[in-house]
């Protein structure tokens, strides 16, 4: 039958599942993703100074060198996240056509918040805002001053709302597409297919990719456990259980830790990580309310309009900074928004993979709403309400050397209202579900990526992932006096590096999801009756002016050739 297109009528159906691989191990990633992290992790055992100058050597080129394409870059996928959000492309879901969500908005939102940045926001809530507040980036206004409260609002909220989420909003889209919707295996390398062909992607260079998208995710999950487990253990010395935090008790911390995030990963997404990202959900609502409450309520509710407005007016500015702008703003960017981009894109395999697993069935509008405008809201909230009261308490929390102490910021707020020590073992808990709910999402994820992209890894493999993660994340705080983590940083600065590469893979995402979306049967059915209604009309005035009705019925013949309009028609 003609169907007024340049391709069967089978294209504009629903999609075919593509042919899956064998759900088994794959040995080739997993080994050489295992043997690499390991290397690494000798390495610092056995010459750490050595490890932590070369990875700073490597940073410090990244950031020099390429801080502008991180720049450039990371606007870029704000850009890209929202126009095809808003699109005609929107309307596409994540899944077969009229497939239901597989979770609750709620919960879905818990788990997508708790897994991108909770003991992020934890333990920067109070800490990032103050330090902006006493030393604002160069450049901009004196520190101290109601205009430095303003732009410490405004700098946090550029590096953790729209631009963060729209680096995992880029890859969660690829992966969630080509997996629920045309049935690719949930690996990072599956959504080059467009670009690289089938047999690329299941082939060397796709392995390599994804081993790639392991070693970030391993070694930046660790990290940032190190740092949550290093606040946990400032929160025990700070209610006076301890005299000080030494290695054996940030050990005890993430071992215990670990035994129940792989509890947790092991139970699956629908029991353990969405049941924790639900509860933290809850504990995180009642810290905030009693800050809200017991701190300077107007000056919070005064910062939100206010945070809002300076964040759209200076948003160009904060967008435009790079290395040209000066040395010293030079090393402010490369400590602070270069980092921070570079951060989040070394975590887009493990956030972005993860919250494409808990995204099926929702439509691409949807995805990309939530991912990006709630847990910007949510930033824009938390933000308001812990950083406008340590700015409000700053003398208080930093003393007379007013330094900034980011382990122990937020306890030394809370040190200034009722219920001091309460509230104290409740953000202690918070840090410690973070770190459940996020390190067995990404054990998780490290599963999929080395057992040939299944949704539903084996357990020995995820217990694995998640026993590594735990044992790295202690040795990066072994191999260093946990006061001073030489080694923790080195390894950041490793995943920094990671980053890199990363995020020339985003780009070309971007290009294989477009070229993908662009041949998705809804697309196509939309064109074809775009083309169907057209020609017909003119058919109708033609032969019978404006008395004509249109009729859906079964052609024999087909239309005569040369009067089937061909793609470029349609694209002219």
């Amino acid at each position: 039958m003609a169907t007024g297109l340049d391709r069967p009528i089978d294209d504009v159906r629903e999609p075919e599942l593509e042919p899956q691989p064998e759900s088994r191990l794959d040995r080739a990633v997993f080994g050489i993703a295992a043997v690499l992290a390991l290397a690494v992790v000798t390495w610092g055992l056995v010459d750490q100074a050595s490890l932590g100058s070369r990875a700073a050597q490597a940073q410090s080129w990244v950031i020099e060198y390429t801080g502008w394409l991180y720049v450039l870059s990371t606007t870029g996928f704000v850009v890209f996240a929202i126009w095809v959000a808003a699109s005609r492309y929107g309307k596409i879901p994540l899944g077969r056509d009229g497939e239901r969500p597989e979770f609750r908005t709620t919960s879905w939102i818990a788990m997508m918040f708790s897994a991108g940045m909770g003991i992020g926001l934890m333990f920067w809530g109070v800490a990032e805002p103050l330090t902006f507040y006493l030393s604002p980036p160069p450049g901009t206004v004196e520190a101290g001053t109601d205009g430095a409260a303003q732009v410490a609002m405004a700098q946090t909220l550029f590096h953790w709302t729209l631009h963060p989420w729209a680096v995992y909003a880029v890859v969660g889209l690829a992966i969630g597409y080509g997996t629920f919707r045309l049935g690719r295996p949930q690996l990072i390398s599956s959504a080059f297919t467009k670009l690289l062909g089938r047999k690329q992607t299941r082939g060397p260079l796709g392995k390599a990719i994804d081993i790639m998208a392991i070693f970030a995710t391993l070694f930046g999950s660790a990290a940032s456990l190190g740092l949550g487990a290093l606040q946990i253990g400032a929160g025990i010395e700070h209610n006076g259980w301890v005299d000080s935090v030494g290695e054996t008790l940030v050990v005890v911390i993430i071992v215990v830790l670990t035994i129940l995030f792989i509890l947790s990963a092991v139970s699956g997404v629908a029991r353990g990580i969405q049941w924790l990202s639900n509860i933290n959900m809850v504990l995180a609502l009642v810290l905030a309310a009693f800050v809200f409450i017991a701190g300077p309520t107007l000056t919070m509710l005064n910062l939100i309009p206010t945070s809002i407005a300076d964040y759209v007016a200076m948003l160009p500015e904060m967008a435009g900074r790079t290395n040209a702008n000066g040395a010293a703003l030079a090393d402010w960017l490369g400590a602070w928004t270069i980092f921070y981009w570079a951060w989040w894109v070394s975590w887009t395999p493990f956030v972005g993979m993860f919250i494409a697993r808990i995204s099926r069935g929702r439509t691409i509008r949807q995805f990309v709403t939530g991912v990006l405008l709630v847990p910007s809201m949510v930033s824009l909230v938390w933000f308001a309400i812990f950083g406008g009261a340590g700015i409000h308490d700053a003398e208080a929390i930093t003393g007379a050397d007013g330094v900034v102490d980011s382990n122990y910021a937020l306890f030394d707020l809370l040190q200034q209202y009722p219920l001091a020590s309460v509230m104290t073992v409740l953000v202690m808990v918070l840090v410690g579900i973070f770190f459940v709910s996020g390190a067995d999402a990404a054990s998780l994820v490290m599963g999929t990526l080395t057992q040939r992209g299944s949704i539903h890894p084996s357990t020995w493999n995820v217990i694995f992932w998640g026993a590594l993660t735990g044992a790295v994340a202690a040795i990066m705080l072994l191999i260093a006096d946990p006061g001073d983590p030489v080694a923790l940083q080195g390894l950041q600065a490793l995943t920094i590096v990671a980053s890199l590469p990363f995020l020339l893979v985003m780009v070309l995402l971007c290009v294989s999801l477009y070229r993908d979306l662009r041949e998705d049967p809804i697309i196509l059915r939309e064109d074809l009756a775009q083309t169907l209604v057209e020609e017909a009309v003119i058919v109708g005035v033609d032969r019978h002016g404006e008395d004509f009705s249109l009729v859906v019925e079964e052609s024999t013949t087909g239309w005569p050739e040369e009067d089937i309009p061909t793609k470029s028609d349609r694209d002219d």
